[in-house]
C-alpha cells in the first residue's frame, strides 16, 4: 500500500476545475456528497473515471500478464495518479515506469518501492536523488536506462563520489536507426555493458531494454519487421552478455512493450537462450483507461495477433470521458460545445462523441453520425446530422483517445458508477 494519506486529505475547492461552486473539502469527501454528472450538480466540461471500467481493465491486465508470464511495470506517466498506481500495485504490478527525474520524485513520496526509469538518467541533480534514496532506503529498488559509454561514465562517476553502498541498477536499451534513443548495433550494446561490468560496484547490469512504440511506420507490415529486428536483437545482446558473464546477481530483466504492442514482447521468451532465469517485464500504462478510438484499434489487432486473448473474455475498456454542454447551435450541421484542447486530448484524434443526456432523460443515449471537426482552447465544433437530436443545453459525452495527454489536463478527476454519481476523485501530479 502507498502511502496516500497527504492525497486523501488535501484539501479541493472551487478554484480546481471540474469542482462545485461553494465546494470546499478534502478530497477523500467528494464521494459522499451526492454529486450526479447528469443532474448538473457538477460545472462543465468535466473529465471522468468510470469505476467499472477502471476495475475490469486492471483485473484483465492481471489476467494477460499471468496467461502470458510477463511481469507487468506499468507507466505512471499515464495517470500520474498515485491513487491509481496503488491499484495497480494491487493487483499484483512488479513496480511502475517512470520517465522523467520529476516522476521519481512524485513516486518516492508516496512510497514506490521498485521503480524502472525507461529513460536515460544523466541529470546531476537526479542522480544525487537516487543515490541519496538507495543509501537511506535498503528496500528501494531502482533501475534506469544506459545507451552510451558517456553515460556510464557521468554514472560512475557520481557513484563513486557519492559513496553510496548500493550500485545503480542499469539496464542496455536496444534500439534501431531512426528511432529514439538505444543502441544502434549488437556490437555497440556490448561495449556499453562490458563498460556497465567493469563499473562495479557502483553500477550494475541487470538487463536488457527496448522500447518497440517508437519504431511505427505506415506500412504495419514493416512496423512489425522492424519490432521483430529490435526483439532480435535484444535476445542477441542478452545472450551475449550472458556469456560474457556480465550480468550482475539476480535474474535477467528483459523488458519491451508499451501500450500498443503489449503482445509482441513475450515472443521474446521464445527467442532467449540464457541459462540463468530470465524475467519478462511488460510496461503498458494505457490499459489502466484504456481509450475511444486510438489504443481500441491497436487492441483489435492484438486480438487477431493472439487469439489466446479470447480466454480472457471482455476485453479492456474505455474508462475516461468528458463531459459538455452544448451551448450553441449557430448554423445548420454545426453544434459548440463547451470543451476544448484544454480538456481532452487532440493529439491523435479528436474525441468521439459517445452519448448525449437532457435533463428529465434517463441513462444517457448513445450519440451515432456526429463528429468533432476542430477544437479551440475551450470550445469544439461539432458537425451534427440533419436528424441529430441535440439542442442547446443538452449533455454530451465525449470519450478521448490519449489517455496520457487528457489526464495531464485534470490536477482532479471525479470517479463515477454507471448512473454517473461522483463516487470518489483522483488527484494527478503533473
Amino acid at each position: 500500500m502507498l502511502a496516500l494519506q497527504d492525497i486523501w486529505d488535501s484539501p479541493v475547492d472551487d478554484r480546481t476545475k471540474g469542482i462545485p461552486a461553494g465546494a470546499a473539502l478534502p478530497l477523500r469527501e467528494i464521494g459522499a456528497q451526492g454529486w450526479n454528472l447528469l443532474e448538473g450538480d457538477t460545472p462543465l466540461p468535466a473529465a471522468v473515471l468510470r469505476q467499472s471500467a477502471i476495475a475490469h481493465n486492471v483485473d484483465w491486465m492481471r489476467r494477460f500478464t499471468e496467461l502470458t508470464g510477463m511481469l507487468l511495470c506499468p507507466h505512471g506517466k499515464t495517470s500520474m495518479s498515485p491513487q491509481l498506481f496503488d491499484r495497480q500495485l494491487g493487483a499484483g504490478a512488479w513496480g511502475v515506469t517512470a520517465a522523467t527525474v520529476s516522476h521519481l520524485h512524485v513516486y518516492r513520496r508516496f512510497g514506490v518501492q521498485r521503480i524502472l526509469l525507461a529513460n536515460q538518467l544523466v541529470d546531476p541533480a537526479g542522480i544525487r536523488f537516487i543515490l541519496s534514496e538507495l543509501e537511506r532506503d535498503s528496500g528501494f529498488d531502482f533501475y534506469c536506462l544506459v545507451d552510451s559509454l558517456a553515460t556510464v561514465d557521468i554514472l560512475r562517476k557520481a557513484a563513486a563520489e557519492s559513496g553510496c553502498s548500493r550500485p545503480i541498477q542499469l539496464l542496455v536499451e536496444v534500439g534501431q536507426a531512426g528511432g529514439r534513443t538505444g543502441t544502434r548495433s549488437v556490437v555497440q550494446a556490448i561495449e556499453v555493458a562490458r563498460a556497465v561490468h567493469e563499473a562495479a560496484p557502483h553500477l550494475a547490469l541487470r538487463g536488457v531494454e527496448g522500447f518497440e512504440g517508437v519504431l511505427e511506420v505506415a506500412d504495419p507490415g514493416e512496423t512489425l519487421a522492424r519490432i521483430d529486428k529490435m526483439l532480435g536483437e535484444m535476445s542477441a545482446v542478452a545472450a551475449r552478455c550472458e556469456a560474457e558473464d556480465l550480468f550482475a546477481d539476480g535474474p535477467i530483466i528483459v523488458s519491451a512493450g508499451g501500450s500498443q504492442y503489449y503482445d509482441l514482447p513475450p515472443l521474446l521468451q521464445k527467442r532467449l537462450d540464457t541459462r540463468r532465469e530470465a524475467i519478462l517485464v511488460l510496461r503498458s500504462g494505457c490499459y489502466i483507461t484504456h481509450d475511444s478510438s486510438w489504443f481500441s484499434e491497436y487492441a483489435k489487432a492484438i486480438a487477431a495477433r493472439m487469439p489466446e486473448v479470447g480466454e480472457l473474455g471482455e476485453g479492456l475498456r474505455p474508462a475516461i470521458e468528458v463531459w459538455a454542454y452544448v451551448q450553441s447551435l449557430p448554423e445548420p450541421g454545426l453544434a459548440i460545445v463547451t470543451m476544448g484542447k484544454r480538456d481532452a486530448s487532440f493529439d491523435v484524434h479528436m474525441p468521439t462523441p459517445l452519448k448525449w443526456h437532457r435533463n428529465g432523460m434517463g441513462a444517457p443515449t448513445p450519440l451515432a453520425g456526429h463528429q468533432v471537426l476542430r477544437m479551440n482552447d475551450q470550445h469544439a465544433y461539432l458537425a451534427m446530422p440533419a436528424d441529430s437530436p441535440l439542442g442547446v443545453g443538452d449533455r454530451v459525452g465525449f470519450g478521448i483517445a490519449h489517455p496520457c495527454t487528457t489526464f495531464d489536463r485534470w490536477s482532479v478527476m471525479m470517479v463515477v458508477d454507471d448512473d454517473y454519481r461522483v463516487v470518489d476523485a483522483i488527484r494527478t501530479f503533473f
